[in-house]
This record gives structure tokens, C-alpha cells and sequence, in this order.
């Protein structure tokens, strides 16, 4: 008989491993965290949400389009899932960089918005995230990382990974867009602690690209 976790269609290691990886990502400075953190300061929580909506939205375009498409080409020709393995290694590389150099920018050095209407909230928030290379690049090479086809149905793992991903990072910036004018005020009068965000964040982007780096080779036989 099998046990709810038997059943789920992703391993344990691969779904805490897809989980680590969307938290270090959304804890990175980009489009989606910039554009939520500036409408909660300047318009307020509610305008923050609702821009939210449309981000979450974003996420679920992509996963499906990437899933669909992916699922067919990895069967069809299979080093071309070696090939987002790679890529993706690579680009969690250089978000690591990126965070951990110096002059990186701050999750909340934002600009000043005009108040938009709730669709227009909406709409931003789809938008910023179709347009968002980090949520491109998180479809297309860092969930096939986590795909592992012994298991087989992979659009099933695909979609699994999906959603695990958004489920993190949807409540990681609810909690941000919560509390963005008050971790504002904080880091305003303490820039060392912005200093540190990106340290703590450049260095788990690190651990998880070594990780991954490691198998590659190994499920590159598969």
C-alpha cells in the first residue's frame, strides 16, 4: 500500500531542493520584489496584494507553457535537458555574484509610483512577471534540475515543482508587501543590515549552485 509521500510525484530531496532554490531566488533583488515592495510603500498593503494577484498569475502562465512544451522536447531529445541542467547552474552562479558584490542593489531602494486602479494593479503585476527574466529562467533551467525521469510523467514532476515554487515564493512576498514600509524605515536608518541581506542571500544562492553543479554529471547518464 502506498504512503501519501510514495504517491507524491516528486522526490523528498527534490522538492526541498526545488524549495531552497525559490527561496534564495525570491529573496534576490529583481523585477517582481522591486515593482511589490514600491506599490506597498507608496500605494499600501491592499495596491501591494493586489499587484501580488497578478505576479501569482504570472507564475502559473509560465509554469504551464514551460511544462508543456519541455516535457515534449526532453523526451524527443534528451541532452537538451542536460543542457537547462547547465544553463541553470550557470545562471544561480551569477545571481549569486550579482548578490554578493559590491554596489548590488537593495530589495527595497524603490521609486515612487502614481496609485493605479486595481486592474491596472492587476495587470502590473502580470506584466513585470512575463517580462521577468528571473521567472523565464526558472522554468526553462532551474526546475528541470529537480525532474528526475526514473520517476517518470514528467509534466507531472514539472507541475509539482511549479507549484512548489510559487507556494514560496507567493508567501515570501505576501510577507515582504505586509511589512515593506516598516522594513523601509528600518533599513533606511541601518544600512549595514541591506549589506547583509545580500551577503546571507549571494551565499545560499552559492550553496544551492555547488549542490546542483554536483549532479549534473551524475543525471547527465540518465
Amino acid at each position: 500500500m502506498m504512503t501519501p509521500l510514495m504517491m507524491f510525484p516528486v522526490s523528498a530531496q527534490a522538492a526541498l531542493g526545488m524549495v531552497a532554490t525559490a527561496l534564495a531566488m525570491v529573496l534576490t533583488p529583481g523585477p517582481n520584489m522591486m515593482y511589490l515592495a514600491s506599490r506597498s510603500i507608496g500605494q499600501g498593503r491592499r495596491a501591494g496584494l493586489v499587484s501580488l494577484a497578478g505576479t501569482g498569475v504570472g507564475f502559473a502562465i509560465y509554469m504551464l507553457m514551460a511544462n508543456l512544451g519541455l516535457a515534449i522536447v526532453f523526451v524527443a531529445v534528451p541532452w537538451v535537458f542536460i543542457g537547462f541542467k547547465a544553463a541553470g547552474v550557470a545562471y544561480l552562479a551569477w545571481l549569486s555574484w550579482q548578490a554578493l558584490r559590491r554596489g548590488g542593489a537593495g530589495v527595497f531602494e524603490v521609486r515612487d509610483l502614481p496609485p493605479d486602479s486595481d486592474w491596472r494593479l492587476f495587470r502590473m503585476g502580470l506584466v513585470t512577471n512575463l517580462l521577468n527574466p528571473k521567472a523565464a529562467i526558472m522554468y526553462l533551467t532551474l526546475i528541470p534540475q529537480f525532474i528526475n525521469p526514473n520517476r517518470g510523467h514528467q509534466l507531472t514532476q514539472g507541475v509539482a515543482l511549479g507549484l512548489l515554487q510559487i507556494g514560496v515564493s507567493i508567501t515570501i512576498n505576501a510577507l515582504i508587501v505586509m511589512g515593506a514600509g516598516s522594513i523601509a524605515a528600518f533599513l533606511a536608518r541601518r544600512p549595514a543590515w541591506t549589506i547583509w541581506q545580500r551577503r546571507i542571500t549571494g551565499t545560499l544562492l552559492g550553496a544551492v549552485t555547488i549542490m546542483l553543479a554536483r549532479e549534473v554529471p551524475a543525471r547527465a547518464h540518465i
